[in-house]
């Protein structure tokens, strides 16, 4: 599914993949979401693409650094489930300044009705702001990246980096 969507100006983007078995070669998930993102003309430096493993330090240090770039969002891919080793969650929740709680509710949702039902609820996906920036945390399945990249993020896009930035 390829999402229409024209940029008012091009928006810099970073992509975190966590996991303790991915690599560049079979990261699908976060190849996915660097793939949908270039779509509608964002800007992936090589640098704002990276794999961490499932570690709270790990997480936080390379968001903190894409913060300190001139990114506007930054999309995670894995570790938003309730395994033990699952820790994207608690990583990111506390750099946040606002957290978007519709973005999980509608990520849900639709997760849901589309995509894999009842074990939506396993899902502890978040969106949020750390001041004028965008964090997104989604599940690590291409399934997941889809819904959310294609019904969620770039269709509201514009919008949201508009509203953070005004």
């Amino acid at each position: 599914m390829h999402v229409n969507v024209k940029l008012d100006r091009q928006i810099r983007c970073a992509v975190l993949t966590v996991s303790d078995t991915r690599t560049v070669e079979t990261d699908k998930g976060g190849q996915l979401v660097k793939t949908l993102l270039e779509t509608i003309n964002t800007e992936i430096q090589p640098a704002h693409y990276c794999i961490v493993k499932d570690d709270k330090v790990q997480i936080q240090r390379q968001i903190q650094d894409w913060l300190a770039d001139d990114i506007d969002v930054i999309i995670t891919t894995g570790g938003t489930g309730i395994a033990q080793r699952d820790v994207t969650i608690e990583a990111v929740t506390p750099l946040l300044t606002k957290q978007i709680e519709g973005f999980g509710e509608l990520f849900r949702y639709l997760s849901y009705t589309e995509d894999v039902g009842t074990r939506a609820l396993l899902s502890r996906a978040i969106g949020g702001t750390v001041d004028d920036k965008l964090i997104f945390c989604l599940p690590g399945s291409t399934g997941a990246v889809k819904l959310g990249l294609n019904k969620l993020i770039l269709p509201e896009l514009n919008h949201l980096i508009h509203e953070l930035t005004k």
